[in-house]
């Protein structure tokens, strides 16, 4: 079968969890003697090209760095995305998998896709879950956990309100008649966005109802996101779970309880990129409330770099200033990071977002590192709270701060217990296998193979 896998970012520029994702499918799925290949855009990208990744073939296209109003939207087509259009039209893959929803891959993709005769499945990697948040968190204005219920009210209002605007304004904001709202989202800069708002929430609705007539499967990765999208109208027979798995081939478990109890002071870690959503200040300032004398040590492990908050590396430096507890560490190579998880003896996943994943969490429990996490999206589906890990309130520092005391104090109570409670995790050759399933339900008939078309050799 020939399989297109299509997504965001890509190597070599790009380094996140959908990207190990994808890449660790396209491994599994090759050697399973499927033909693979990605597709990605790449903003301010002078022309296509074509480059060999890990033997795989990818295949990226230019997508504007600055994006009008009406390519953001997605109300036009982004320019340059046409050439994926042509790609595809040369490729003539049996199934087009797409992992991101973004400008330059979205409908109007989709569509010339389809009209191609190629199948589609889209896997949700993130928590807007396609267009039912806006805000992309499914977090209800940034302070607790959404059920995914979408209206054009209750929307607008959320995103309004995250954004600063008054909730008295953001109501009556609100209940603009959408034509109205339409009208007034015309006018330039920040005040046409809000007042535009109503409008453009109805239009992402009319997206999500084409989004599911023009897919054969979407894909989640939990069975909160299952339950959203068919909440949101999504027929329930195509939407499909498959679990995240972790893409190291071997994983050597740590020594059991019994063989090596966790000792004093209890090593604690965070590892993945610094960012918001993820709850790193709350962390540190839950660690800010305890005692010095508190026996435990924290690592954050990560690039320190945040592109949505410039600033949030400077600030939880001032944070965890003085604080020899606490240590900021380098970004690790993939293949080291059971070795970091394992040396530790919690793993901290403090997110204030839905996770659809995070894949970290799996890693740390395959290797015998339990978690303390935020109880939302899937950390809520694979932590048990006081049995193999502890569960907070996302954005809940009081409760980060008893969490961590507790560990620190009484581990023999706590880690030691929750790690006899462990169970095994899936890999990433289960989803693979799962989505060979999947592809074979679709009923597609080996690809003739059409000659591509010969384009630019990237740099």
């Amino acid at each position: 079968m020939k399989i297109v896998h299509a997504l965001g970012w890509y190597y070599p520029e790009s380094l996140g969890g959908t990207e190990v994702y994808v890449a660790g499918l396209c491994r599994r799925l090759a050697a399973a003697g499927h033909d693979v290949s990605v597709a990605a855009p790449e903003a301010g990208r002078a022309e296509a090209g074509e480059y060999l990744h890990e033997g795989v073939l990818v295949f990226r296209y230019p997508v504007p760095a600055l994006p009008t109003r009406s390519e953001a939207q997605g109300l036009v087509a982004a320019h340059g995305a046409e050439l994926f259009a042509e790609w595809l039209a040369t490729q003539r893959p049996d199934v087009l998998h797409v992992h991101s929803l973004v400008t330059g891959l979205g409908l109007h993709e989709m569509r010339a896709a389809r009209r191609l005769g190629i199948r589609l499945v889209l896997t949700h990697h993130l928590p807007s879950l396609g267009h039912v948040c806006r805000m992309g968190t499914l977090m209800e204005r940034n302070i607790r956990p959404c059920d995914g219920m979408a209206s054009p009210r209750r929307c607008t209002a959320c995103v309004l309100v995250s954004r600063g605007l008054s909730t008295a304004a953001a109501a009556t904001v609100s209940i603009l008649p959408p034509s109205v709202s339409a009208a007034f989202g015309t006018i330039p800069g920040p005040l046409g966005t809000a007042l535009g708002m109503p409008a453009s929430i109805v239009r992402d609705q009319a997206r999500r109802r084409e989004l599911y007539e023009l897919v054969d499967f979407q894909v989640v990765l939990n069975d909160a996101g299952r339950h959203i999208l068919i909440a949101n109208g999504a027929p329930a027979e195509r939407v499909v779970l498959n679990r995240l798995g972790t893409d190291h081939q071997t994983v050597v478990r740590k020594p059991s309880v019994r063989q090596a109890p966790t000792k004093l002071p209890v090593r604690m870690g965070y590892l993945g990129r610094i960012d918001e959503v993820k709850g790193v200040r709350e962390l540190l300032l839950a660690v800010a409330k305890l005692p010095r004398d508190t026996p435990f040590t924290l690592e954050i492990v990560g690039p320190m770099q945040s592109v949505g908050t410039p600033n949030l590396a400077e600030e939880l430096r001032r944070l965890a200033a003085g604080d020899s507890r606490v240590a900021f560490c380098p970004a690790v190579a993939s293949a080291q990071v059971p070795v970091v998880l394992a040396g530790w003896d919690v793993l901290c996943c403090p997110s204030t977002w839905f996770e659809n994943g995070p894949t970290v969490a799996l890693e740390a429990m395959a290797v015998g590192t339990p978690l303390i996490a935020s109880r939302i999206g899937n950390l809520a589906e694979i932590v048990q709270d006081n049995v193999n890990g502890r569960l907070v309130a996302p954005g809940d520092v009081d409760g980060l701060a008893a969490a961590i005391r507790e560990v620190a104090e009484r581990p023999d109570r706590t880690i030691d217990r929750w790690r006899a409670a462990l169970g095994s995790i899936r890999s990433l050759n289960h989803v693979a296998n799962d989505y060979e399933a999947l592809y074979a339900r679709l009923g597609v008939r080996p690809a003739s193979r059409v000659p591509a078309q010969s384009w630019p050799a990237s740099a």
